[in-house]
């Protein structure tokens, strides 16, 4: 018995000391990552003039410039006069709510492409707050009810594996801080392993995404956002929200750029 109780406590220290060192190595990281941050460069990605800590990545000048400056539908990304909904011409058909803070082709989409195409996530932080200052803008003037839950796109787990990120969640996780709404991965998963959209017509798109995503029996929300990088003519976002609506599950698609494509809608 004495031996036992002298074996337990030696065990109790040597878990507290682990313990202890773990806090002492991940204050250490903290250090050097803060110190690393402090000492290089912090300039703008598309200007390059220096940016005072503890914004980074793009100046509030360029991103300024990036943003919508005029009231968008949340259906189709036309100009309005008036912040509203939908158009005229999205009125009658009431198409996915859209909610992004700025067009691709405006000059911040390049940004958000790197992050998928070249794993630069310098970016991130300040999309993810300007789409969630969008967001609570929104909400605030009534044009939008917040969702229970943030899904991300999913990826298969093949071209998870490949790319090693999934982005989408990346932007959930930036956003669920800052709007205390839950990030679920659980219940919307990628069932194919499609090739990728990109140089795809609108028709090919529909296609190539048809049947590719299931959504589990048991799922139990009732309003969601689906979280993507970019949406360009909405076919994942329609692929996916059609099985949340026929569950009679409200959905938004919120993204950090929208690329219209006219082109490609047929």
């Amino acid at each position: 018995m004495i031996k036992d109780s002298i074996a337990q406590r030696a065990l109790t220290g040597l878990v507290k000391a682990a313990q202890f060192g773990r806090r002492r190595l991940q204050a250490l990281y903290r250090g050097v990552v803060n110190l690393l941050a402090a000492s290089l460069p912090n300039r703008c990605l598309m200007c390059h003039q220096s940016i005072e800590l503890p914004d980074s990545g793009i100046c509030s000048v360029c991103l300024v410039t990036g943003l919508y400056q005029v009231p968008v539908c949340l259906g189709c990304g036309r100009a309005m006069q008036v912040e509203a909904i939908y158009c005229g011409a999205c009125t009658s058909s009431r198409p996915l709510m859209i909610i992004a803070p700025c067009s691709y082709h405006q000059g911040l989409g390049e940004w958000v492409g790197q992050m998928k195409y070249q794993t630069q996530f310098s970016a991130l932080p300040v999309l993810s707050h300007v789409l969630a200052n969008r967001i609570l803008y929104l909400e605030e003037i009534g044009l939008l009810q917040l969702p229970q839950v943030l899904i991300p796109v999913p990826l298969h787990s093949n071209r998870l594996r490949k790319r090693g990120f999934n982005q989408a969640y990346l932007i959930a996780d930036a956003l669920t801080g800052r709007l205390n709404i839950p990030v679920v991965t659980e219940g919307l998963t990628r069932t194919i392993d499609t090739c990728s959209q990109a140089g795809l017509t609108g028709k090919q798109r529909r296609k190539n995404l048809s049947g590719a995503f299931s959504l589990e029996a048991h799922f139990s929300y009732q309003r969601i956002a689906l979280i993507d990088d970019v949406v360009t003519t909405g076919t994942t976002a329609i692929e996916i929200a059609e099985l949340f609506e026929k569950r009679h599950i409200h959905v938004q698609i919120w993204c950090l750029a929208r690329a219209e494509a006219p082109g490609l809608m047929d």
